[in-house]
Formats: C-alpha cells, sequence, structure tokens
C-alpha cells in the first residue's frame, strides 16, 4: 500500500513538472544589449537625425501576451543638452517615465518556423506614451535563430504622430528652445529585437 501511494505520488509529481514545462514552453526574453529601438526627427524641413533608447525591457509569455517597455530617460540623441530638453519638455518624464508596446501574438505562427527560416508577420499592437493609448500595425520579420533565440525586426517604420500622444506642446517648446523654424510632428520608427527563450 505504502509503494502503491508512493508511485501515485511520483506519478503526480512528474505531471505536474511536464504540465509546469509546457506552460513556460514559450516563454520569451527581450535581450536588451543586443536589441535597438531607434527614431528620426526631421528639422527645418529637409535635415533628418536618428535617435534611439538605450533602455528596453520586453516579454512574451506563454498565452501570446507581449509587452515592451520603452524608458523615456534613456533617450540618446547624442547631444546631451537636446536629451535633457526632451526628457523635460517633451516626454515629461517625472509624470511619464515609459513607453509601452503591447500585444498578442500568435504563438502556433512562432512555434511553425524552422531554426534558421524566417516569417513576416502582421501584429496588431497599442502604444502607451504620454497617458495617451493609440492602435499599431506592426508589419515584423521574425527568425528564429541558433541557440533558442528570435530575432524581430520591423519590415517598415512605424509612423508615429505626435498629435495622437498629446506632444504637440511639447515638441513646439523643443523647437522654441533651439530656435528652429520647424520639426516634422512625423516621426517613423524603426526596432531590432533579440528575445531568449527562458
Amino acid at each position: 500500500m505504502k509503494y502503491y501511494k508512493f508511485l501515485q505520488l511520483s506519478v503526480l509529481l512528474f505531471s505536474g513538472l511536464l504540465l509546469s514545462t509546457a506552460v513556460t514552453a514559450n516563454e520569451w526574453q527581450l535581450n536588451a544589449d543586443a536589441s535597438q529601438l531607434s527614431f528620426i526627427s526631421t528639422k527645418k524641413i529637409h535635415i533628418a537625425e536618428t535617435h534611439q533608447f538605450n533602455q528596453l525591457s520586453g516579454f512574451l509569455d506563454a498565452k501570446g501576451q507581449f509587452s515592451l517597455d520603452i524608458d523615456l530617460a534613456t533617450v540618446d540623441t547624442h547631444i546631451a543638452v537636446r536629451d535633457e530638453r526632451m526628457k523635460t519638455y517633451f516626454f515629461d518624464i517625472k509624470q511619464f517615465s515609459t513607453a509601452k508596446v503591447s500585444a498578442k501574438v500568435d504563438l502556433a505562427i512562432l512555434d511553425s518556423i524552422a531554426e534558421g527560416a524566417s516569417k513576416q508577420m502582421t501584429i496588431d499592437a497599442t502604444l502607451a506614451l504620454h497617458g495617451e493609448v493609440q492602435p499599431l500595425t506592426l508589419n515584423v520579420i521574425v527568425t528564429r535563430l541558433v541557440g533558442a533565440k528570435l530575432s524581430v525586426v520591423s519590415v517598415q517604420p512605424v509612423i508615429l504622430n505626435v498629435g495622437d500622444f498629446a506632444l504637440v506642446a511639447g515638441i513646439e517648446k523643443l523647437r522654441e528652445l533651439a530656435n528652429l523654424p520647424s520639426i516634422s510632428h512625423v516621426v517613423p520608427v524603426s526596432f531590432y529585437l533579440i528575445f531568449n527563450h527562458i
């Protein structure tokens, strides 16, 4: 009888372990050091410059829920005084320190990608920025890399309009401080993300 109970307990524990493994089998953590998110600003109509954020964090869970957090305090325009102005007058990081992209991803599509192969996907997402939430359509190429990794690369830039996120006053303040005739309200955003299986 004792042996039978021990056997039952062992089967239950083993089943629980298998279930736990199945639940976490499709979880992916962003490799922040290998990832990049950049955007382009345009001033004086024809002068375009590329900037980036130096701190990202992201996760894709076993249910297909995806999130990407962007630390706005790490904006890097390669000019220190401009970085500080963007943090203070544009992003207002004291009140809105983070931007967040959220989406639901079809894990069956990810599972169908063989190692070394790529697949183009269209993902419906939302962006929470400066107290506003707006829908996004992300056109990406997903590649399954060697070593249980995924790369997710934008096929084309995501075009944001600062007016959709209550940022017009902020961009006008930047224009005044820099004594510029114009700064475009349209901002293309591109990304290269690497995820590690966990």
